[in-house]
């Protein structure tokens, strides 16, 4: 599978494959933040 292999070292890290993931992880983590808060909200806050 993919995600076992070890790392090549003789293939070049890509500037804009390391771009990617970090905007991946802000959108994922912005994503698990608007659900945790739409959850206090709703059943803490107790707004409709």
């Amino acid at each position: 599978m993919y995600f076992f292999r070890k790392k090549d070292p003789n293939r070049p890290t890509s500037f804009n494959l390391k771009v990617m993931h970090v905007i991946n992880a802000i959108a994922i983590t912005v994503f698990l933040l608007g659900i945790i808060w739409k959850l206090i909200d709703w059943f803490i806050l107790k707004r409709h």
